[in-house]
């Protein structure tokens, strides 16, 4: 009995991971949709604060590579008509996919509400931060990051704008679905000074650190 139950964690765990990979995708073709439609997700009536125009120039980059290696693959296999078919359909799957990137960046922001700071990166993560539980706020243009315990990173085009310390440690899911607490946040903005103003200015136990 143990080793039939030992047998199958490990297809417990490829089911879940297909699961967690499925969903992301879905989400990132359904951030295409809500992208061409103008709809943001998760704003409403409260603040939005994009993040997306760092990382344009990045994403237009890996379009048109992706769309000159259609071409060219196109070209390649034209007497392979399986072949060409093949290479087709996952080229183009591709260039979606890099869309849907770019747009779960422009369709889900940052969002500012009366009570919390709800910071977020493309489709896989989602982190709330209650505005009573910021310690400090203030700019900090990095453009290196290291992987640290307690520290979180959402790196757009390879820099963050603002850095956000906590007065107690705040949870979020990774990507596979795990708990994991951070007291140092790092995230970049479109406009970090306004952002930065905004919650300064919202009072409780913020400090507006230089």
């Amino acid at each position: 009995m143990r080793g039939t139950s030992m047998r199958g964690m490990p297809m417990r765990a490829s089911a879940r991971v297909a699961f967690v990979l499925v969903r992301h995708e879905v989400l990132l073709l359904t951030s295409v949709l809500r992208w061409l439609g103008r709809r943001a997700h998760g704003v409403g009536d409260d603040r939005a604060f994009g993040y997306a125009r760092g990382q344009g120039a990045v994403m237009f980059g890996f379009g048109f590579v992706c769309a000159i290696e259609t071409a060219t693959m196109s070209v390649l296999l034209r007497g392979f008509p399986l072949l060409h078919g093949f290479f087709l359909v996952v080229d183009l799957y591709t260039i979606l996919i890099v869309a849907g990137l770019h747009a779960a960046s422009v369709t889900r922001p940052h969002v500012l509400t009366a009570t919390t700071l709800r910071l977020r990166r493309f489709a896989t993560v989602d982190l709330r931060v209650p505005l009573t539980g910021i310690a400090s706020v203030h700019r900090e243009l990095r453009t290196t990051h290291e992987k640290r315990e307690g520290e979180l990173d959402l790196v757009v085009g390879s820099q963050t704008t603002i850095a956000l310390e906590l007065a107690e440690p705040v949870e979020y899911l990774t990507f596979f679905g795990r708990r994991r607490a951070v007291r140092l946040v790092r995230f970049h903005a479109d406009e970090p000074d306004a952002l930065v103003a905004e919650l300064r200015s919202v009072g409780g136990p913020v400090t507006a650190t230089p």
